[in-house]
């Protein structure tokens, strides 16, 4: 009963410990943050975990609903920028007081590296920078990394019926890091990887410099376009090219189960097309086979 008492002293002394540390970081981080950011506003894009909203906005984008479980480390403070400015302060308080940086643009990253950590760790949400700018006359496009693949494509469609990017189809993705993973998509065939179509990013370094494609060189250009670009900094924003493609494009679904034949039918597109989209085999049933077409013609 002694020892019991005696662990039980120790851990609650532990966590008082823990949490004494954790206010003090987070109050010498504060005030960092209000010696050095020129926004008077900064304050309010940082959320720690006694705010009532801290929860909400870490899960809001967890597509991995493993990591909403407790036992994952989370963030000691969610900072979600509206300037690139506010980015560049976070990065010097937080290597000033210790602190890792993670950065998150839709949350889809399966292995949750964009909101958990080992050691202590700030989280920017970068929701906020979410602005496109499609020039249809030059066929290009800027991109800030908080915006959705969604968000890119209506953006692009208002522009132009003509004009296209080539990227995934899951519209809640952040162009973040899907360009920076590279990028797959159904017509990646014809224009290849969405970091093919990349010509120029705005990248902060460690130091807080603002990089273009000049300003960082060549290589670490090549780098950020499939490498995945938080290894070398945060990219607030893509030029991107844009594809032309065809005015109207016909999709459809067709189901089939393997009673149907559909093994034959699957390998009768594949041996005559070689552009099956997605297939779902799931009890005995392949749920999904879409074919885009083009004028009677295959992309």
């Amino acid at each position: 009963m002694k020892s019991t008492t005696i662990i039980l002293s120790i851990t609650l002394a532990l966590l008082l410990s823990f949490h004494g540390i954790v206010l003090l970081t987070n109050e010498n981080l504060f005030q960092c943050l209000s010696v050095h950011s020129e926004d008077t506003s900064i304050s309010e894009v940082l959320y720690t975990q006694d705010n009532p909203l801290y929860s909400s906005i870490l899960d809001f984008s967890k597509q991995n609903l493993l990591f909403k479980a407790p036992k994952y480390p989370k963030p000691q403070v969610i900072v979600k920028p509206f300037h690139v400015s506010q980015i560049q302060t976070v990065l010097k308080c937080s290597q000033k007081h210790g602190l890792q940086i993670r950065v998150r643009s839709g949350g889809h990253d399966s292995e949750g590296l964009s909101y958990t950590s080992e050691v202590p760790f700030v989280m920017i949400d970068l929701i906020n920078l979410s602005s496109i700018n499609v020039d249809a006359e030059k066929k290009t496009a800027w991109v800030q990394a908080g915006a959705t693949l969604g968000q890119l494509y209506y953006r692009i469609a208002k522009k132009s019926k003509i004009l296209g990017f080539p990227a995934g189809v899951c519209p809640t993705v952040g162009v973040g890091g899907h360009f920076s993973g590279g990028g797959y998509g159904y017509v990646m065939r014809k224009f290849g990887l969405s970091a093919d179509q990349v010509v120029d990013a705005h990248l902060i370094d460690v130091r807080g410099r603002i990089l273009d494609r000049k300003s960082m060189g060549e290589d670490l250009f090549w780098a950020i376009r499939g490498g995945g670009a938080a290894s070398f900094g945060i990219i607030v924003a893509w030029k991107v090219n844009l594809v032309t493609v065809p005015s109207t494009v016909t999709a459809f679904t067709v189901t089939r189960t393997l009673e149907n034949n559909a093994t034959k039918i699957l390998d009768k597109n594949l041996a005559s097309t070689g552009n099956l989209i997605w297939v779902s085999n799931q009890q005995n049933q392949i749920q999904q086979l879409q074919i885009v077409v083009q004028n009677a013609k295959h992309i």
